[in-house]
């Protein structure tokens, strides 16, 4: 009896001092990269057995580096058993890498050399960015358990007992962050116990279009919309990003875009203003510009037409201090950010 009610004590006081120490802080922005922007490899994966080397790519172009990977749930019909792997649509055929061997084996060298050289002041070196191609339970908690294998690497927080008060995050070289869905929520936090540690954290909620509008409608409500409406809640311990789409920015988005214009600017500026008074990192997603002969995969939802047209936006988005840039063409985009200037990939010299 005395050791089952000193444990109760201890439980108790552990989860009083995670609150009390809670109260006292608030969303630190300048956690990831100083709150500068990051490269986001949008899409960072093969597609039907095509561009494989998306990964090694993304960690070519620099740190602190964002790495997008779209997940699915297989379940092998002659076995019965399900897995994690890495997919553009939520019906994967089964010849999809998983997580495991697409993501964490390709970087596990960068990973255990930065554990190594133990420079805590440049972590996170890599954001893990999960984009659920659905949100069945059994994929959200098999990523969970994927995700307690390589704990050691994550940056992780303290589940606190009131959502509203945010416990610091612990410096690892991997940030997981994922979307807004509820479904997500669920298992990711909610199933956490108070003292538990959050492996990843969800993005706001934002407002939906309004029903009944028509396409044209849609877009324009969207670039018209205020901030305060498009995301009217505060960072939680669980949701401390934005996920922008540049639909909010240029009528249209991206194939609809004309002339970059100082309106244009004003509304990006705008937008993430209002998102880094509020306390959340912010991303918007995809900025591309290309000609179709040069398409690598990429696909034209995201383009911008030409290098010319991107480039500006990659410039504006710098400028306006957007968290995640996101594009498809991540070398081109890198030579435009202040990447990290020690390359830790193995058996590569640090530049000077």
């Amino acid at each position: 009896m005395r050791l089952r009610a000193v444990g109760r004590i201890a439980q108790v006081a552990a989860v009083i001092l995670v609150s009390s120490l809670a109260m006292a802080q608030g969303p630190d922005l300048n956690f990831l990269n100083h709150n500068e922007p990051i490269l986001d490899a949008h899409n960072c994966y093969p597609y039907q057995g095509k561009w494989n080397d998306r990964v090694e790519r993304a960690l070519n172009s620099g740190f602190p580096v964002s790495i997008e990977q779209d997940l699915a749930w297989y379940v092998d019909p002659a076995t019965g058993k399900g897995r994690v792997v890495v997919s553009h649509t939520p019906h994967p055929t089964g010849e999809e890498p998983t997580l495991e061997d697409y993501f964490f084996k390709q970087v596990s060298p960068v990973i255990e050399k930065a554990i190594a050289e133990n420079h805590r002041d440049r972590w996170p070196l890599v954001v893990l960015h999960f984009d659920f191609k659905d949100n069945q339970k059994p994929l959200l908690e098999a990523v969970w358990k994927v995700l307690g294998q390589h704990e050691e690497w994550l940056s992780t927080a303290v589940k606190t007992s009131d959502p509203a008060k945010l416990s610091p995050m612990e410096r690892k070289p991997i940030l997981v962050v994922t979307e807004e869905a509820d479904e997500q929520q669920k298992v990711f936090y909610d199933d956490v116990p108070v003292g538990g540690k959050l492996r990843l954290f969800g993005s706001a909620h934002t407002h939906p279009v309004p029903k009944g509008m028509t396409k044209e409608q849609a877009n324009h409500w969207l670039v018209t919309v205020s901030p305060q409406e498009l995301v009217n809640e505060k960072p939680t311990n669980y949701r401390r990003w934005w996920n922008g789409t540049w639909y909010q920015v240029e009528e249209g988005g991206e194939p609809k875009a004309g002339e970059w214009t100082a309106a244009d600017n004003q509304r990006l500026h705008a937008l993430v203003d209002y998102a880094h008074q509020r306390g959340f990192w912010v991303r918007f997603y995809a900025l591309d510009g290309f000609a179709p002969s040069e398409d690598q995969g990429w696909g034209m939802s995201y383009n911008f037409g030409s290098h010319e047209a991107v480039e500006k936006r990659w410039k504006a988005a710098i400028a306006a201090g957007v968290n995640f840039i996101a594009t498809n063409q991540y070398e081109d985009l890198a030579k435009y950010l202040k990447q990290n200037s020690q390359d830790l990939r193995p058996g590569v010299a640090g530049k000077k």
